[in-house]
């Protein structure tokens, strides 16, 4: 039979009009703490903060919501930063020791919430400068910058060098005043004979200019000396002999006396007169942690009060013997001592105090303090010196992430439980304490709906997170630590000495104090989160862990205790032939155990062996949950507190499933073993085999696909997967859903499993009061009747493709609402007239029925590492909406398709496909957003939805006029800078408005990336795993289907989609 070959036809611009008003992609906001801090800076009249980082960013903050972001050309790592207080700009120096600066111009006007919003203004570099090396010396290092210090007039810069000498640059233009240039040589000539002894007097350490007589340059040498310098007449007005290494200097805010801080972990206090030109010795010198050897005070602050007695505040000088590996800050006055003690390096700390030059005292209201793992800022006005809550810029790695879920439109009544809760949890408020950092204005009209962000922890703790605007802030967080015995007994309160009699008696020198929330160890590995699950509309959560444990649990509004319910499954379901070689089970606590208000343990389920969890499913509408694991799946009624179904998955040869992850026994010499068959069959598969006699399907395939490069050379040839590979008994998806199992008429609870070897599992659950046929007969009251599971059909996928997620659709194609939303008429009812379909995504391909399938690893060369189905509305018509399947690949690239047809619509280039933790750590939401890690500390939060952005949009009260962005850079404030300097800005695809046109939006077969063991947040597919075909035929694609996979069904909104399994 004759076969035509039919030309592709060309874009519909009516169509193409429509993605351009659903689909744009953007990079909104990074989420979380900077990723390695290297400076900060603090501009008192604006009240804005900046951090640098070490890989070239910089991050301006105010009050929450308003957010800046620049990235330096260069990687380089910043080292100090200044605000230009009250003008908008600030100076950035780099590890390459050259200078930026930087300012906050005006943005064009933007849509938001329905209306423009004028004055959004965004950061822009706006020049940079090097200092010339001095003549005749060939090394750089003498002009290498050390220290920089703004003078109070805003236009002068001192540069002070590692050779010693002192530059000073005109601002804002960045020129060099040579004729003001001071060397080293100058100040040698004043010093005293016996003070020179031939020796070079190092680096400037410190710059400070007189608080109240401009012009006035204290300059301090690394040797100890330390110079009263006049700039305008320039000469030497005092000189300070120090003895010891000089580490800082700062004024007393009178000018009449300063304090200098030493290596040798003391300080000194230096008085300023005029009756002596040099001062042999200072008014007082004292080690606090003396007398034994003590660590270098690196800095030290002075600030002084009505009560007479100033706040004294200094990191280091902490005994070398007996702490010094302690990360510390000091903070004295008067009798009052306190030595914060930090679980990460001190970076840097400010004061947030009067700088009026007609204020008397300082009167220090907070210090905030820069570690490398997380900012603290502690209320200096409230007795006993508390810390105050972080509106942002919280450590999202307190314990290392390993899990995340997204719930969007949270309901007002559940939200406001959670917040109660964690109120409840911070104890004891500041009497007087407010957030110090409040300058600029959010212009972000307010969230229509509130959104949660759910992390799971390496210590056992889930942490729910505000997400629905640019700052993230901590709501509550649960521990599931006290529902097991552990090393470290949660409810012994370790950390808590004052309530001790013991520890109050003897009192600890230091005086220390355990302050922030970083903590990077674990007191049990097996402890970690796996996977989350949430139900808004019944506040039912399930938490599963990496020993086997899954705990469900309920939001109470009270203190209880009570013990739990343990409920023991077997997977193996007695299998002989295997061993579990890997870690014990935790061990539950029997007795009655406290639980703070919150979510409480009601059951914990355990699996055996007690392998980590990889797929959870919670239906709580049916009192149902399902999990699995490299063993097996089970399903739980959890009303009932009775196991409903204990299914084994594990393969034969799957004995490498019994080792678990935290197993040290598993064997090199099988390791390798199965290295080289990997490598053997590859070589096989990948020779031209005669097509007269093939030995398996998959060869068949391969060779037929050989003949036809020339015809389809976009097809790859699928190397095919062993059956008897490691780990194929994962469980990688379970969904649950009310279609149709048994026939085409009665419709049913089911439950769907996928594996990592292809297999799909689909049972019909007997749930009493669910579904058309004999379940519903029964009715709701009978209490006593136990949910059942029939197992009603088994598919092994050919190519042993892991199953990604599997997702029922009804019949219009849409995928079925969530728990309750149907029967309290919270979404629309799906259509249960017509036959449903069900959507299964493989690592390889993307199948609704026998002939609407996507084969993206033979298009695309890549594999499917996460799916969701997303709602993206439309800009141009407020109730239009697709359903559209999301698919992040191994490429680290989005491919979007519509449903149920399968037609490409856009690509984007999201993640690096170096970024595997990232590719790894996305999580979706409902509306077209997603998350992902660009750090351990960072998310960065990206919209496929020309609708829903998230993003800042703020402004700021300068004292000058702001100047507008070239119109090239206009797109500045739609993509803001990627501040781990690692994600390229996507020209074209930012601004993602109908405007844009066609050609901005990518191809849909170009790219494919994805790598993503998180779950799926908010949706009932876990997206996990992958799927292929049910024949061989499925991966020989001709080259008529090569072009109907790419053709627009016309019919996909009325089409029949024939029996739910074919």
């Amino acid at each position: 039979m004759m076969k035509f070959r039919f030309r592709r036809q060309g874009t519909d611009p009516q169509r193409e009009k429509i993605k351009q008003e659903l689909f744009a992609f953007n990079k909104t906001v990074e989420h979380g703490f900077p990723h390695q801090p290297s400076a900060l800076a603090f501009d008192p009249k604006l009240e804005l903060m900046a951090i640098g980082t070490k890989s070239g960013a910089i991050k301006v903050y105010g009050s929450p919501g308003v957010e800046f972001t620049g990235l330096h050309a260069d990687t380089t790592a910043v080292t100090q930063i200044h605000f230009l207080p009250g003008q908008g700009r600030l100076l950035s120096l780099l590890d390459d020791n050259t200078l930026h600066l930087w300012e906050l111009v005006a943005g064009a006007p933007r849509d938001a919430g329905g209306a423009k919003r004028e004055g959004v203004v965004c950061l822009e570099e706006v020049d940079c400068y090097s200092l010339p090396g001095r003549p005749g010396i060939e090394s750089c290092s003498a002009t290498r910058v050390t220290v920089l210090l703004l003078m109070r007039s805003g236009d002068l810069l001192c540069v002070g060098t590692e050779g010693g000498g002192v530059y000073f640059l005109e601002l804002p233009r960045l020129s060099l005043k040579e004729s003001q240039t001071l060397l080293q040589d100058q100040i040698i000539q004043s010093l005293p004979d016996d003070y020179r002894c031939g020796k070079s007097l190092g680096p400037v350490e410190s710059l400070q200019e007189h608080p109240q007589r401009p012009g006035k340059l204290l300059i301090g040498y690394s040797r100890g000396l330390v110079v009263l310098w006049e700039s305008t007449s320039r000469r030497v007005e005092q000189l300070f002999l120090g003895k010891q290494q000089l580490e800082s200097l700062v004024w007393e805010r009178s000018g009449n006396l300063f304090v200098s801080s030493h290596n040798d972990g003391g300080y000194s206090v230096w008085a300023v007169t005029t009756g002596n030109n040099v001062i042999h010795q200072p008014v007082s010198s004292t080690i606090p942690y003396g007398p034994f050897p003590c660590k270098a005070i690196n800095k030290i602050l002075w600030r002084t009060t009505q009560t007479g007695s100033p706040v004294v505040l200094y990191s280091g000088g902490m005994p070398r013997a007996s702490y010094g590996d302690r990360h510390c800050l000091t903070i004295q006055q008067d009798k009052e001592h306190v030595t914060l003690d930090f679980t990460s390096r001190v970076i840097d700390f400010f004061t947030v105090h009067g700088v009026e030059q007609d204020e008397e005292f300082d009167e220090p209201s907070a210090v905030v303090v820069l570690l490398e793992e997380e900012l603290v800022v502690m209320d200096l006005r409230t007795p006993g010196w508390p810390s105050l809550p972080t509106p942002y810029l919280a450590p999202l790695h307190s314990s290392a992430i390993t899990c995340s879920f997204h719930v969007s439109g949270v309901p007002p009544k559940l939200w406001e439980r959670l917040a109660n809760a964690g109120r409840a949890q911070q104890g004891r408020q500041p009497a007087h304490g407010s957030w110090p950092i409040c300058g600029g204005k959010n212009l972000a009209p307010p969230p229509k709906n509130q959104e949660l962000l759910l992390t799971g922890h390496e210590d056992g703790t889930v942490r729910f997170w505000d997400a629905s605007g640019v700052a993230l802030t901590p709501l509550y967080k649960l521990s599931t630590a006290n529902v097991f015995h552990t090393d470290c007994d949660p409810s012994d309160d370790p950390q808590d000495p004052s309530d001790d009699p013991d520890m109050q008696q003897e009192e600890e020198w230091p005086p220390f104090r355990k302050v922030g929330c970083f903590d990077p160890y674990s007191d049990d590995p097996r402890l970690a989160i796996q996977k989350i699950s949430l139900c808004k509309y019944s506040n039912k959560l399930v938490v599963a862990g990496t020993a086997g444990q899954v705990i469900v649990l309920g939001l109470s509004d009270e203190r209880s205790a009570h013990p739990v319910d343990v409920s023991v499954v077997d997977l193996l379901q007695d299998r002989e032939g295997f061993t579990w070689k890997g870690h014990d089970r935790l061990e539950p606590r029997l007795k009655p155990a406290s639980f703070p208000p919150g979510f409480q343990p009601l059951v914990l389920v355990q699996c055996v062996p007690p392998a980590s969890v990889t797929a959870v499913a919670l239906h709580a509408e049916w009192n149902l949950i399902s999990f699995g694991t490299s063993h097996g799946f089970g399903l739980f009624d959890y009303h009932r507190r009775n196991a409903v179904l204990a299914r084994c998955t594990l393969h034969p040869n799957d004995s490498l499933a019994m080792e678990g992850p935290l197993s040290r026994v598993k064997s090199l010499k099988k390791s390798l073993r199965q290295s080289f068959r990997r490598i053997r069959k590859s070589r096989v598969s990948g020779k031209k085999r005669p097509v007269a006699t093939p030995t398996s399907k998959v060869q068949e395939a391969n060779a037929a696909l050989a003949e036809q490069e020339d015809v389809a050379p976009i097809q790859r040839r699928i190397e095919p997967r062993s059956a008897d590979d490691s780990l194929s008994g994962v469980v990688r998806c379970l969904c649950f859903a009310d279609t149709f199992l048994r026939d085409g008429t009665h419709h049913g609870a089911t439950l769907w499993a996928g594996t990592n070897s292809g297999s799909v599992y689909a049972y019909a659950l007997e749930v009493p009061g669910v579904g058309s046929g004999r379940a519903c007969e029964r009715g709701a009251g009978e209490g006593g009747v136990c949910v059942e599971a029939v197992l009603g059909k088994e598919i092994q996928l050919m190519h042993r493709a892991p199953v990604v997620s599997i997702c029922v659709l009804d019949g219009r194609g849409k995928p079925l609402p969530d728990p309750y939303e149907a029967s309290q008429d919270l979404a629309i009812a799906p259509d249960m007239a017509n036959a449903h379909s069900v959507l299964i995504a493989s690592e390889e391909q993307l199948k609704v029925s026998a002939k609407t399938k996507f084969k993206l690893t033979a298009h695309e060369g890549c594999r499917v590492r996460r799916v969701a189905l997303v709602a993206f509305g439309s800009v141009a018509q407020e109730d239009y909406c697709e359903h559209t399947l999301v698919c992040l690949t191994n490429l680290g690239d989005m491919h979007l398709f519509s449903i149920p047809g399968l037609r490409p619509q856009v690509r984007y280039d999201c993640i690096r496909k170096e970024d595997i933790s990232g590719i790894a750590s996305c999580v979706f939401t409902k509306n077209g957003q997603g998350f992902y890690l660009i750090s351990p500390s960072e998310y960065e939060r990206f919209s496929l939805s020309a609708k829903t952005l998230t993003e800042p949009l703020c402004s700021v009260q300068l004292d000058r006029p702001l100047h507008a962005t070239p119109a090239s850079d206009s797109t500045a404030t739609t993509t803001p800078p990627q501040a781990n300097g690692t994600h390229k800005n996507h020209v074209g695809q930012a601004e993602g408005r109908s405007e844009e046109s066609p050609s901005a939006l990518s191809s849909p077969i170009l790219d494919t990336p994805l790598d993503s063991p998180l779950s799926c947040a908010d949706l009932t597919l876990d997206s996990t795993g992958e799927i292929t075909v049910e024949d061989v035929r499925d991966f020989l694609t001709t080259v008529d289907e090569a072009e109907n996979n790419l053709k627009n069904i016309k019919e996909e909104e009325g089409r029949s989609t024939g029996i739910l399994i074919n």
